[in-house]
């Protein structure tokens, strides 16, 4: 399990004498892709920490347009938290986008690192508050930017999905049409910006 060691390791700092003791809180998952592992109505039952491959989360509206609100490629947690800590009927669906090995956390799963290495209490509270900023950040940009200046954000905080996900699914992330991203692609490349590299 090399990519959670590193982020027990590097990002928690989890001592890494102990980090390989870590794989008995948490449950190793191979799913297909297509496969889900939330649905529309069920509860979240755990933090999913993508080892291998890619996983959506997205809803579904009442004419039946996907709207993608996160990817989470290797080494990134993803899941329903209202659901998963509120015990609410999730209003998502979470699903692979390509053959992918997930570990399931628990949801306490964070409080018992800390109460075993108090250390990491820090960190751990540093990365919550950077994902509430993200969310922040990604409803301001869905309220106020452009479609290119919200492009220019995927491809920073995805550089490598561009050539692992289809263009309706980066369209559906962004809050566009499928044209009109293929129309912000062009204008780029008459800037000369590169995005396939």
């Amino acid at each position: 399990m090399k990519n959670i060691n590193t982020y027990l390791a590097n990002i928690l700092e989890v001592p890494v004498e102990n980090v390989n003791t870590c794989s008995l809180h948490y449950e190793v998952k191979k799913v297909a892709k297509n496969d889900f592992l939330l649905r529309y109505g069920e509860i979240c039952r755990y933090n999913f920490f993508v080892e291998k491959g890619l996983l959506k989360m997205y809803s579904i509206d009442k004419n039946g347009k996907e709207h993608i609100i996160q990817f989470a490629p290797e080494s990134w947690l993803i899941s329903d938290r209202s659901s998963l800590y509120f015990n609410e009927k999730s209003v998502y669906y979470i699903e692979a986008v390509e053959d992918s090995e997930v570990l399931l956390l628990q949801p306490d799963f964070f409080k018992k690192l800390m109460e075993h290495f108090p250390t990491i209490a820090p960190k751990n509270d540093i990365l919550l508050q950077k994902h509430v900023r993200s969310l922040q950040n990604r409803i301001n940009s869905l309220l106020g930017e452009t479609a290119e200046e919200r492009y220019l954000k995927f491809i920073k905080m995805y550089p490598d999905l561009l050539l692992r996900v289809p263009q309706w699914m980066i369209a559906s992330y962004l809050g566009i049409t499928p044209e009109s991203l293929s129309r912000v692609r062009k204008e780029l490349a008459k800037k000369n910006f590169v995005t396939d590299k």
